[in-house]
């Protein structure tokens, strides 16, 4: 027994001498190379890489896809037209990655140079917004001239951009769609969160995802100051988030032609869930969170005095600094609160307006879980269009990386919204001067009186042209003749006649339907009793049936005992 158990610990050892010594043979630079697959594999999986996906489908990229309501008329009219957005994106070959885009748009972004010139906007509550226009030289048309003077004669398109989180008109991606829009002809002009573009924050109040109120005033200020401009506004990141719940928050009431929401958060709260999933949405975590404090060290004076400052110095996650600085200043009961009252997707289906969503699947900030995809589909006037590659802003494409694609689509949308009649459209809102505290005073209220011309246009004049419009027509009804007296009143008859005959018509049209549906009805219900009479016959038939049978086999035994 002892010998057959020295044989095999003998074996055992010869085999893993053997084992041993096979994989002492092997060559050094094979376990390199194997080493180095396994690093790529895990790398390309790690980082979500679409390399073979691009290479599979011979560098064409994948189609949009666009969800929208079928009946939508903003559809039919304006994004039907849109090439764009119902071709294919492909991204940068070398960037075939949502986080090598993103990280390629932080730390290069191949902007290009963008010339401002600055317009400091004060709100009512003594808040300092640091608006800022494209004056670059090389554009078509010169930028709107920021002055004392109000230019209410220019009637070139204004496009208003409202940037992302810690996002000011420096950023890689708000050059991009800033010098592209100015070279084609619009009037550009940047609105900078509070505190953000080197410009002090001057009252008790900062930005967040639910604040609209900063939006809502730049709006109304520059819709004041050219009120014959169309006005044309683009959200980015968090900035989408507010310009969506701004939309749905005013519905009809505000005084622009068409938006675009460019990789909105939607939901804040699934946002917030996903940040804290895997290890790469931690990192993007992280360092957003090191954007904040930033800007709070920046502001500490103010933030220190209103926040809880000791648990902002302490944040390691957005949420901690939301915690500490966001829910107290915007007076929340709790984070989630905060999130959930403050996520545009709960107002995306009151939007009253053509607007343009732009979303990628892969976004590493903003999961797609987020989107509101039937909130989308149920409004008339909203189309979301989503990409399967294309990071968080980036959206790259070809082989320089020097175009970004979502900044074309936007351009092509708003030119076709121009060309239709939602652009064309007179926009009737009355905006609220008083409440907005500007250095440049509007000359819109100096005529509080009306004009109502033959083609149905009111125009505010002054008080001494409004009498005298009046006494014109007083002369006139004076001076009127018979024969025009005459004629107006056959033309009273005549019109009497055509109403009699048409509301005649209107009444069959009304009646006949409903006839027609009556009698449609009368004849399923006498279908229906005698289905149910064939149903109560062939149900109580057992039993009626016998009962029939005894009755009758009595009768018969009388007749036959009779007989």
């Amino acid at each position: 027994m002892d010998h057959v158990n020295l044989i095999e610990s003998h074996t055992v050892e010869s085999t893993s001498e053997l084992l041993l010594m096979a994989a002492i043979s092997v060559p050094i630079s094979h376990y390199m190379f194997g080493l180095l697959l396994t690093l790529i594999v895990f790398m390309y999986n790690f980082l979500e890489m679409h390399l073979f996906q691009d290479l599979f489908t011979g560098f064409r990229g994948q189609p949009v896809t666009l969800t929208f309501n079928p009946s939508s008329q903003l559809y039919r009219d304006v994004v039907s037209k849109c090439k764009i957005l119902h071709g294919r994106y492909l991204s940068t070959p070398w960037l075939c990655s949502p986080h090598l885009q993103t990280a390629f748009l932080h730390f290069f972004g191949n902007s290009p140079v963008v010339k401002y010139r600055r317009q400091i906007f004060t709100t009512s509550d003594g808040g300092t917004i640091a608006l800022d226009w494209v004056i670059n030289a090389d554009v078509k048309k010169p930028a709107i001239q920021v002055n004392d003077a109000v230019q209410h004669a220019d009637r070139n398109s204004i496009l208003l951009i409202i940037p992302g989180l810690t996002s000011a008109s420096d950023s890689s991606y708000i050059k991009h769609l800033a010098f592209k829009m100015a070279k084609d002809g619009w009037n550009v002009v940047v609105s900078n969160h509070r505190g953000l573009g080197g410009v002090a924050i001057t009252s008790d109040c900062i930005y967040s995802g639910g604040w609209t109120e900063d939006a809502r005033k730049v709006i109304d200020h520059l819709h004041c100051q050219y009120p014959d401009a169309p006005l044309f506004v683009v959200g980015t990141s968090l900035g989408a988030n507010i310009l969506v719940k701004y939309l749905g928050e005013d519905g009809i009431n505000v005084p622009i032609v068409g938006a675009a929401a460019i990789c909105s958060t939607w939901d804040l709260l699934i946002c917030d869930r996903f940040m804290a999933r895997r290890l790469v949405q931690r990192f993007y975590n992280k360092a957003m969170t090191i954007g904040l404090k930033n800007y709070a060290y920046m502001h500490e004076a103010v933030l220190s005095r209103l926040s809880n400052w000791e648990g902002v110095k302490k944040s390691r996650w957005i949420r901690e600094f939301d915690d500490s600085a966001t829910r107290i200043l915007g007076n929340f009961e709790t984070v989630d609160t905060y999130y959930r009252r403050c996520s545009s997707a709960n107002f995306v289906g009151s939007v009253m307006v053509p607007l343009l969503c732009v979303s990628s699947l892969d976004d590493p900030i903003c999961s797609s879980e987020a989107i509101p995809w039937d909130e989308c589909r149920l409004n008339n006037n909203v189309v979301l269009a989503t990409t399967q590659h294309g990071g968080h802003l980036p959206f790259f494409e070809g082989i320089t990386a020097n175009s970004v694609w979502w900044v074309r689509a936007v351009d092509e949308f708003f030119r076709a919204l121009e060309c239709s009649l939602h652009g064309n459209r007179k926009k009737e809102v009355q905006v609220p001067v008083s409440s907005v505290t500007n250095p440049l005073e509007s000359s819109i209220d100096q005529a509080p009186y009306e004009h109502v011309s033959k083609d149905g246009l009111v125009t505010a004049v002054s008080s001494e042209v409004a009498e005298a419009v009046v006494q014109h027509q007083e002369n006139t009804d004076q001076n009127k003749t018979e024969e025009e007296s005459n004629k107006s009143v056959q033309q009273e008859q005549s019109a009497k006649m055509e109403l009699n005959l048409a509301s005649k018509q209107d009444m069959v049209d009304i009646v006949g339907p409903v006839e027609k549906r009556v009698n449609e009805l009368s004849r399923q219900n006498r279908k229906t009793l005698w289905l149910l009479a064939y149903i109560a016959i062939m149900s109580t038939w057992p039993v009626v049936g016998s009962a029939l049978a005894v009755l009758f086999r009595k009768k018969i035994q009388k007749i036959f005992s009779r007989t």
